[in-house]
């Protein structure tokens, strides 16, 4: 093959997931998947879109070998082909963290809330909820929790929260994480729990950002 044809493919099929990726809700879906494998239904659900264009999204990704499918029963499930999609996902975010202003605003307007923990770093929260001296919380669906979670976290989705108070300890600070930095969920944990009179915070990191940082995860319910 001539030298510049082979140049031309060679480029074309890294193309392939430049294009895969260029969709805000395709990025959403990955963000989603990385927390674990999901039928159309609920991406759909997730997404605020029609299942149709769920699954012409969801299409293009698979082309692009970006995730995977399987059938069970009547519904088809979803999950990335592999934990570097996920890697891919964080280092998509972290590149545009760096370079756009306008998203930087944007993470600034939610880093600036007060319920957000910035002075423990990963190894020190790790450590101290190791200890005993903080309770982390995992604020989404059981699934994710079930499917990884950040070691010594416990799974209180965010719907549970208020009915589950009592199991919080009153007087150790509450720390609260879900998908990653574009998630809120953990923010509406926080407020809620400083309504109910608890020392309430958030971490940025979902599980996603725990794995690329090399730091582990644990997988399944406690007990």
């Amino acid at each position: 093959m001539d030298k510049r044809l082979l140049k031309n493919l060679l480029y074309e099929q890294v193309a392939l997931i430049g294009k895969a990726v260029s969709s805000p809700k395709r990025l959403e879906l990955l963000e989603l998947l990385a927390q674990g494998e999901k039928s159309v239904e609920v991406l759909a659900d997730e997404l605020s879109v029609d299942m149709k264009l769920v699954s012409a999204h969801l299409r293009t990704l698979k082309e692009a070998r970006l995730v995977e499918s399987r059938r069970t029963g009547k519904y088809v499930m979803y999950r990335l082909s592999g934990s570097d999609v996920a890697a891919l996902w964080v280092t998509l975010r972290q590149v545009a963290e760096e370079h756009l202003v306008e998203l930087q605003r944007a993470l600034q307007r939610i880093a600036s809330n007060p319920t957000t923990l910035v002075s423990l770093d990963r190894q020190t929260l790790l450590d101290q909820a190791r200890r005993g001296e903080i309770i982390v919380i995992d604020v989404r669906p059981p699934a994710e929790y079930q499917a990884a979670h950040l070691p010594f976290a416990r799974s209180m989705p965010l719907a549970e929260i208020e009915q589950r108070l009592a199991e919080l300890p009153a007087d150790k600070e509450i720390v609260a994480y879900c998908r990653g930095p574009f998630c809120l969920m953990s923010d509406e944990a926080v407020k809620l729990l400083a309504q109910r009179g608890f020392r309430a915070w958030k971490i940025a990191d979902g599980v996603v950002e725990w794995q690329a940082a090399g730091l582990p995860l644990e997988t399944g319910f406690a007990g």
